[in-house]
């Protein structure tokens, strides 16, 4: 099960990360959350980020130019976009992106079947809260492409692997404040991930 966690503002949390055995990190480019970076400080942390890591732009509420500056701004590899966007703003982008559904029903979490999709608990801001879904709505569901977000930690990631998720994406639940990530939290959460 790969890992991603989301939010990362400094150097240290990323380096961290990357050295724990994490998959994917998640730069916030939406003004209004407390975990919002700039691109060009984005940049300064993935410049210095070891290879084949996979470097993923949040993004809500914003055009497609807006993303692929940014994403090139930033050097990003993926961008998540957090919010509904039409067929018309996927075309126009010119890097891989991943859709965020925010499920408010079991039917929600059965949205793009055929695609790889972040699935998060529905929450009025965008994300980042923490939010626990309901796990016996994926039961009977095909978790392969879906990667799960929201109350994922150290305490229900055995629980979690059992489902076959392709992935977690955490934030929160790895943190000492907002935008400042707990290096043994991150710790722990890995090492659950291995024994999972």
């Amino acid at each position: 099960m790969r890992v991603k966690i989301c939010g990362i503002t400094n150097l240290e949390d990323a380096l961290v990360a990357v050295e724990e055995g994490v998959d994917a990190l998640g730069f916030v480019f939406y003004k209004k959350s407390p975990r919002y970076i700039s691109p060009q400080d984005a940049k300064a942390i993935i410049d210095k980020l070891p290879p084949f890591v996979e470097r993923v732009g949040l993004f809500v509420e914003c055009e497609a130019d807006e993303v692929n500056r940014i994403s090139k701004e930033a050097d990003i590899s993926l961008a998540q976009i957090h919010f509904e966007a039409s067929g018309e703003f996927y075309d126009k982008l010119d890097l891989k992106h991943i859709k965020v559904i925010r499920a408010q029903t079991k039917e929600d979490i059965l949205d793009y079947p055929d695609e790889f999709r972040l699935v998060d608990a529905y929450v009025d801001g965008f994300g980042g809260e923490g939010k626990r879904l309901d796990l016996d709505w994926f039961k009977d569901v095909d978790c392969s492409n879906i990667i799960l977000a929201g109350g994922v930690d150290s305490q229900n990631v055995a629980e979690i692997s059992t489902f076959g998720f392709y992935g977690v994406d955490l934030s929160s639940s790895l943190e000492k404040s907002k935008g400042k990530k707990d290096r043994m939290k991150i710790e722990n959460f890995m090492k659950a991930v291995k024994r999972g």
